[in-house]
């Protein structure tokens, strides 16, 4: 008994700090099981309501915080041992600790900004997604520059002088980037003015460019022409051409004019009225729109009616499609007016009738 008392203080101050190490580990990771289990229990019932703003925070939340939590039970732990052994290792588990959870609060926004972002794209008739694409970014290239800065002021640097540095360098950086810069604001100004977006077809009258859009980066645009080529177009280009974007075109116009032969001038009234009367019929013609159809002019071999008017459809294979059909229609009016449509032709009047011999 007496050589048990004696032995009982040498094995506290050997071996206590041991034991509470021990402890708080394993109090950290029971605490990381229940929290774990608590997730999984919240989000069970939360898939179950209609709002997924709920969902979104929670999943966000879940995997920082099991970080979290584990960050602050090994600095309770760091700290037990610094207290016993004083080594110099762990004299950086405070900073360590506080770099930690500032990274998990910026990977639970981060994780908060991304579901944001696609829920509310996926409200499609309500927002445009690229231009919420757009907003995310800038909005998580704020939060990284501000964590940057309050991790290095943690870390003990000076932001001020950091900023000073960085203001020098920007300039600097500035002259040397200035494409890229100028990408990049090109590539924010299509974001914000949306004079197109992916999946459109546009076209510009400045430069040879004209395809569907298949990307819209911070750098360049990817277009993809009608030959299946991909053209890749620096964002500060689109800054100071005009961009026509054929994609958003409300109707699509069939302007043609047809040649008569002189000899059917009488019948022309008639075929005018009825080419007239068969747009106006026409199921896939925008009656809403322009219609004319009127005689034009007086050419070398034909005289000339033209017809102007607008189909319901914007898509090119059934446009080409309605305008055969009403060119077609259009021919068949002229046969049943016993009239033909003219070709070039030349006819020459001689001012002395010729004599044949008959010998």
């Amino acid at each position: 008994m007496i050589e048990l008392e004696k032995w009982l203080p040498e094995f506290n101050s050997e071996w206590f700090w041991t034991i509470q190490v021990f402890t708080v580990v394993l109090i950290t990771a029971f605490a990381n099981f229940f929290v774990k289990r608590f997730f999984v229990r919240v989000l069970v019932k939360l898939k179950r309501t209609k709002t997924k703003w709920d969902d979104i925070i929670v999943q966000s939340m879940s995997r920082p915080l099991n970080w979290a939590v584990w960050l602050i039970g090994l600095s309770f732990a760091s700290d037990i041992i610094y207290l016993e052994t004083e080594s110099p290792i762990f004299t950086a588990s405070d900073s360590i600790r506080d770099v930690g959870i500032l990274i998990c609060i910026t990977w639970f926004l981060l994780q908060m900004i991304r579901g944001a972002e696609q829920e509310i794209s996926a409200n499609a008739d309500q927002v445009d997604k690229h231009t919420v694409e757009a907003m995310g970014k800038l909005v998580r290239l704020a939060l990284i520059i501000t964590v940057a800065l309050v991790i290095l002021q943690t870390l003990g640097f000076s932001i001020s002088g950091v900023l000073a540095m960085g203001g020098i360098g920007g300039i600097a950086v500035g002259f040397a980037a200035k494409d890229l810069l100028a990408n990049f604001f090109g590539g924010l100004v299509v974001y914000l003015d949306r004079p197109f977006t992916v999946g459109d077809w546009i076209r510009s009258p400045d430069r040879n460019i004209e395809g569907t859009v298949e990307k819209i980066g911070w750098r360049v645009t990817v277009i993809r022409n009608f030959e299946s080529q991909p053209i890749y177009v620096p964002n500060s280009v689109f800054t100071n051409i005009v961009v026509e974007n054929p994609s958003r075109m409300s109707n699509r116009r069939i302007y043609e004019t047809i040649g008569l032969r002189y000899s059917d001038l009488a019948s022309m009234d008639n075929i005018v009225a009825e080419v007239k009367a068969m747009l106006i019929a026409h199921e896939e013609i925008d009656t809403d729109k322009t219609m004319m159809v009127n005689f034009n002019e007086f050419s070398d071999s034909s005289v000339d009616f033209f017809i102007y008017t607008f189909t319901k459809t914007t898509k090119w294979v059934e446009f080409h499609q309605i305008k055969q059909d009403v060119m077609l229609k259009i021919a068949g009016i002229v046969e049943a007016n016993q009239a033909e449509i003219a070709f070039p032709t030349t006819t020459l009047h001689l001012a002395q009738p010729l004599t044949l011999d008959r010998s």
